[in-house]
């Protein structure tokens, strides 16, 4: 017998299905949708159709936008010299939010990872090098997570990118501002001593 009614559960396991959030969360999360008043539950519940309907796929670079092509493709502002390859369309934001780069982006959709059944034909691969045969791009700069993915997908692009003419760039990690070294690990180290500058 189940523990609660039956739209209950199957808001709870509706819920399960979100990234971070188990049985207890799911339950705490149901329960505050159905304490709110019905306007704010219900406002939830027409945000996430209107997202699901009128969101979608940017035709040049994959980004997530209500118009196609989206505003950083049409942006007038905008370098068409630099392309930002990043793993998924949140990636962007990360680096929007540094109000520093006005380039141009391309979102892969993941990373190679051949355990999880991700080769070079999962990714958007092809669209980008197709970018590429108009000319006007000089750099690509790699923007893939410091994972051990993240770093065999920058690895491939770069191989795959380099002979045709275009700089390739990776993005710098290591140590983050406001970090003792005492923490950091070894790989995050020998990345920050591989980055490093002229002061």
């Amino acid at each position: 017998m189940p523990d609660f009614a039956a739209p209950v559960e199957r808001l709870i396991d509706e819920l399960k299905h979100l990234p971070g959030i188990g049985q207890k969360t799911a339950q705490r999360l149901a329960f505050f949708l159905l304490r709110c008043p019905p306007e704010d539950a219900l406002g939830l519940a027409d945000a996430i159709r209107d997202a699901k309907e009128k969101i979608r796929e940017c035709s040049v670079c994959s980004n997530i936008t209500d118009a196609d092509p989206c505003h950083f493709c049409t942006g007038a502002n905008r370098d068409k010299k630099m392309i930002c390859v990043v793993e998924e369309a949140h990636n962007i934001m990360a680096i929007e939010k540094t109000r520093t780069y006005s380039g141009m982006y391309h979102v892969l959709g993941g990373s190679l990872s051949p355990l999880s059944g991700r080769g070079p034909e999962q990714l958007r691969i092809k669209s980008l090098i197709e970018r590429l045969k108009g000319g006007t791009v000089e750099e690509i700069i790699i923007a893939t997570n410091p994972t051990a993915e993240g770093e065999a997908t920058a690895v491939y692009l770069s191989k795959l990118l380099k002979p045709l003419g275009v700089r390739v760039t990776r993005i710098g990690v290591g140590i983050p501002v406001g970090a003792d070294l005492e923490y950091a690990d070894e790989i995050t180290m020998l990345k920050a001593l591989e980055g490093r500058r002229d002061l």
